[in-house]
């Protein structure tokens, strides 16, 4: 009897994975891993898993094997960090050996480590030490950058005034908002509103994330060596991605068109310049490529992350109007109907910096956090830890962990303040994660928070179309990232 090809094909898939899963039970065996569940052959504990709310699963497991435990995803060990405390003494108190990334195949097989997210080593600390130093030429986190986002913020009140009360869906216009922020420092210029081919790019990151926060994008992680080669959402992932990518690298080259190495305008330029000067180095890591993956994480990150944000802040401000009522009697008092909200302002706004917080925490954009990796062999709280071993840091963990937050699963904004009303900061609070791998993004991130949402509520206040009781905070999807449900809301000028 003969093999079909597409039975041959099978059998060998079947043949990697129990030699993968076998290669992984003893690189476990290199260390002493802390106690799990038994895995079996190919899946690992992945039947144990609900992969439409992997979170919720994970943290049932750490009740069983506590804050520390190992579960396998296919052939690979992962170790789980749950709470507050572990996670905290992984990732801050021993930062350096925590600072690998772990793998991510879903996005490693179109940046090839390239870009800062992935990449690893020296060539991470060298991306992102150059990143970091540019960024900051180009106003990242100084006065510049400020006004920056304050003059968006106006074309952004613009646009919504439009919409005359009429129902309305925010997810592009905001996804626009924010883009144009950061494209103002990479690219050295904004896109108009009507840019159609600009919008159709806010929707395909948009539709990234969504799709990143789906069972498929899990199951790829699992086993992108079989998934790669069938067909579902991740193809259409790989396809946006691709999308993303010839745009950037069109700009690219008509910076390149352009470029006057004595006068560098934007991060693109800068990073031709050091092309330039290391061009006859051949360890180093400036090239095009590296260029157009960094600016995807850069265009990709500092756009997803605030607009999901306000997009979500906006769903729970609706669904609690004694809230958004306070922070605009909040922003009456000190800013006023007029003038623009600026970063000074914060300092005499704890209630609104609270909610912002509040928002954050309750939002919980990234639940499992991106998986790190031990960069050496690791003494971990009694364990060993082999170089290279996958970290999962739970963040939804410590942001619901009920000794750091009285009240965790409901949106309270006295998390974030004290007896006396002051802000009060919590050490818990980490949506850009904490430690090495910290978000480089953070300081911009908190900025454009504060300025769009007072703005916002500054101008309008947004009323529902369906009753209150009806609006549903819990994420559409909860995997790598929590999407909110889809509203439509009615934006009346105040």
């Amino acid at each position: 009897m003969e093999f079909s090809a597409a039975t041959a094909a099978l059998l060998a898939i079947c043949i990697a994975c129990l030699l993968m899963f076998f290669k992984g039970s003893r690189q476990g065996k290199r260390g002493h891993l802390p106690p799990g569940p038994r895995p079996l052959p190919i899946v690992g504990n992945l039947l144990l898993l609900d992969m439409k709310n992997t979170v919720k699963s994970m943290l049932e497991l750490s009740q069983r094997y506590g804050s520390i435990y190992t579960i396998y995803l296919g052939s690979q060990p992962f170790v789980v960090l749950c709470g507050y405390q572990v996670v905290k003494e992984a990732l801050v108190d021993q930062a350096e050996e925590f600072s690998a990334r772990g793998d991510l195949p879903v996005i490693f097989d179109f940046t090839r480590g390239d870009g800062i997210s992935l990449s690893q080593g020296e060539k991470w600390k060298v991306l992102r030490r150059f990143t970091i130093h540019t960024l900051r030429n180009f106003g990242m986190g100084k006065h510049s950058i400020e006004e920056r986002i304050q003059e968006e913020a106006q074309y952004l009140v613009q646009e919504l005034a439009k919409t005359k009360g009429e129902p309305s869906d925010l997810t592009l216009t905001l996804g626009h908002a924010v883009s144009n922020v950061i494209c103002s420092i990479v690219f050295g210029d904004r896109f108009d509103y009507e840019d159609k081919k600009f919008l159709t790019l806010v929707g395909l990151m948009n539709d990234n994330f969504r799709i990143f926060s789906s069972p498929c994008a899990q199951l790829y992680n699992t086993f992108p060596h079989i998934l790669r080669y069938l067909p579902g959402p991740h193809k259409q992932l790989f396809a946006n991605f691709e999308k993303l990518r010839l745009f950037i690298l069109e700009i690219v080259k008509e910076h390149q068109a352009t470029f006057d190495p004595s006068c560098p305008r934007d991060f693109i330029d800068s990073f031709l310049l050091k092309m330039q000067e290391e061009k006859k180095d051949p360890l180093s890591h400036f090239h095009t490529n590296t260029l157009v993956m960094t600016t995807h994480n850069l265009f990709f990150g500092g756009t997803e992350s605030v607009s999901t944000t306000l997009r979500y802040g906006v769903l729970i401000l609706m669904k609690h109007p004694e809230v958004a009522a306070k922070v605009q009697e909040e922003i009456s008092k000190v800013i006023g109907p007029h003038r623009n909200p600026s970063t000074e302002d914060r300092v005499k706004m704890p209630y609104t910096d609270a909610v912002i917080h509040e928002i954050q925490r309750f939002v919980d954009l990234i639940p499992l956090g991106v998986p790190h990796a031990v960069t050496k062999d690791t003494h971990f709280r009694g364990f060993v830890l082999p170089k290279g071993t996958n970290i999962m840091p739970l963040l939804h963990s410590v942001h619901k962990d009920p000794t750091q937050f009285k009240n965790p699963e409901a949106f309270d904004p006295t998390h974030f303040l004290d007896e006396k009303g002051g802000f009060r900061r919590s050490d818990a609070f980490m949506p850009f994660s904490a430690g090495k791998r910290l978000c480089l993004g953070e300081g911009l991130a908190r900025m454009e928070l504060f300025l769009y949402l007072t703005k916002l509520l500054q101008r309008f206040t947004f009323q529902p179309t369906c009753p209150r009781e009806e609006l549903d905070l819990s994420p559409l999807s909860s995997g790598t990232g929590n999407v909110p449900r889809p509203y439509r809301c009615r934006i009346v000028p105040r």
